[in-house]
Parts: structure tokens; sequence; C-alpha cells
């Protein structure tokens, strides 16, 4: 039985499979909410390896990326991949 993470997490099961596997509280958290339609929804976005880095530096900036600023083009989409 999964525990119960109170009403800000939707699907506690996948929730704990998700921080098993590494990922953070708040990136578990946004995926256990999507619902299983989430897929359907996404596909749209450019790649990041054809944006720029200065393009990349603004959408890390625009979710709170820390230290964007000195990071390698490679470094920025790994972060915002992970994030």
């Amino acid at each position: 039985m999964a525990k119960d993470h109170g009403p800000s997490v939707k699907d506690d099961e996948r929730y704990e499979a998700l921080r098993r596997e590494g990922a953070s509280k708040e990136k578990a958290a946004r995926i256990a909410n999507a619902g299983d339609s989430a897929s359907e929804r996404g596909g749209q976005a450019e790649n990041y390896e054809d944006r720029t880095k200065d393009e990349l530096e603004q959408r890390a900036a625009e979710i709170g990326i820390e230290g964007r600023s000195d990071m390698s083009k490679d470094e920025l989409i790994d972060a915002l991949r992970n994030h």
C-alpha cells in the first residue's frame, strides 16, 4: 500500500515509484499529478539541441535553474531535461 502524500499528490503509488527511480520530489509530484493523458499532450516542443546556448539560458532562467550562466550547452540541456 502506498503512503498517503496528502492532497497535493494524486497518484501516491506512481509518486513513490518515481522517487525510488531518483526523481526529485517536485518532478515526481508533477508526473504523478499529470495523469495518463500527459503523453498525449506533449511532443510539440523544439529539440533542445536545435536551440542556441542563449535560448537555453533564457529557458533555464524562466524555470529557475541555478548556476545556468556557468553551464555549457550540454549541461544546460541536461539541467532542463531533469528539472
